[in-house]
């Protein structure tokens, strides 16, 4: 490191100068319509609505109507899986945010059964009963409570009484007796 005077310091530093460029023209913006509707390529999320409609159909109609529903929009049969569970992928299921809308739609499934059922009881009389043609109507009361028993959200049992919590169970080892253990006498 040296001493330099200032007119060479001067004439080194404008040689170090970068001469300065005019930057270049800004782009101008070109909108492209896509031709493709839906979620655009690269997008694999599904849409919470067809999660849901998916969903839907695989509690109402079965599994096998919901596979056909998932094929036609490039769904993989484990999504079905999940969204029937109320998941909104393989990742979480363990957690079921759209459980409530399969509840409600299974519910709304078992209240027309069940006035479905109200209404084929209400047919069979005891008129109906003495000329046994009530085979008929007997098996629609049956399909109907079956519908109804499958359509009805599962119970959780209910814990113990006095149990809120979790349960602890602690073991004590049992305590041994001088006596049993071996004697060993050292000589010092």
């Amino acid at each position: 490191m040296g001493i330099v005077s200032d007119r060479d310091f001067d004439r080194e530093r404008d040689n170090a100068r970068v001469p300065v460029k005019t930057p270049p023209p800004k782009p101008t913006a070109v909108v492209i319509d896509s031709p493709q509707k839906g979620r655009g390529n690269g997008n694999v999320e599904v849409p919470d609505a067809l999660r849901k409609v998916i969903g839907e159909e695989s509690v109402i109609n079965g599994r096998d109507s919901a596979l056909q529903m998932a094929e036609s929009f490039g769904i993989s049969p484990s999504s079905v899986s999940a969204y029937a569970n109320g998941s909104t992928s393989t990742a979480t299921y363990d957690k079921s945010p759209n459980i409530s809308h399969l509840l409600k739609a299974k519910q709304r499934i078992s209240k027309r059964a069940r006035k479905t059922l109200v209404l084929a009881l209400n047919h069979i009389t005891d008129e109906k009963l003495a000329v046994a043609k009530v085979a008929e109507v007997a098996a629609v009361a049956r399909a109907m409570s079956g519908i109804v028993r499958d359509m009805e959200p599962e119970k959780t049992p209910q814990p113990l009484v006095g149990s809120s919590g979790p349960t602890f169970v602690f073991y004590s080892p049992k305590q041994r007796e001088e006596e049993s253990f071996d004697m060993v006498h050292v000589k010092e």
